[in-house]
């Protein structure tokens, strides 16, 4: 479980195949010395067990089913990716519960610059419109974001400059792939509203 606040922004140091599929991804980052295998990490919000570690960097595996539903099979050497530490019971809940399983890809829309910040569109799949409410909770990238407006399959978020400064989506263009996941209290509320209809609940 995560919380959306991203600790660190890692780089990419190494990104390979593996035999009969997945990838593997060698990280660096300032905590990786610290870290120990099993330990959970979410890469861009797709939560990723800890393989090994040393001194700079932790290594960590996608296998097929991760590489379908994210964008890690995107990532290349010296890639910047956003980095959280799975939540502890010490720890304060500071954006909103994640749970690092990435939903879906959307794709950046639109961006731009405002005054004081960013707006960022992204499209996604029109079957995953009854996720996305206004003013509520998204996950895209790993970062804990609030919906601005929605229109059709597209939403659009607020970006902070503390944010863009101190996440990767400073690298991020038009076009680009996003990992996205829905609140995941309203994921269940629209599986049970879903089952209702069926007969089922």
């Amino acid at each position: 479980m995560f919380t959306g606040i991203v600790q660190e922004i890692g780089i990419v140091e190494e990104a390979k195949s593996l035999n009969g599929g997945g990838m593997e991804f060698r990280i660096s980052c300032s905590f990786a010395d610290t870290c120990h295998v099993d330990e959970s990490i979410a890469v861009n919000g797709a939560c990723h067990t800890v393989t090994a570690f040393g001194p700079n960097t932790f290594t960590v595996q996608s296998v097929e089913e991760t590489l379908r539903k994210t964008s890690m099979g995107d990532l290349q050497k010296g890639t910047e990716v956003n980095l959280e530490r799975s939540l502890t019971l010490q720890k304060g809940i500071e954006g909103h519960l994640v749970q690092g399983h990435v939903d879906i890809t959307g794709t950046i829309s639109s961006m731009e610059k405002e005054e004081t910040g960013w707006l960022i569109g992204v499209e996604y799949p029109d079957e995953f419109s009854n996720m996305i409410v206004g003013r509520g909770s998204i996950t895209m990238e790993g970062i804990s974001l609030t919906i601005a407006r929605e229109e059709g399959n597209e939403f659009v978020v607020a970006i902070i400059p503390y944010t863009w400064e101190h996440t990767n989506l400073h690298t991020k263009k038009i076009g680009d792939k996003v990992n996205l996941e829905f609140d995941v209290i309203g994921k269940y509320v629209v599986k049970y509203l879903a089952n209702l209809d069926k007969g089922k609940a």
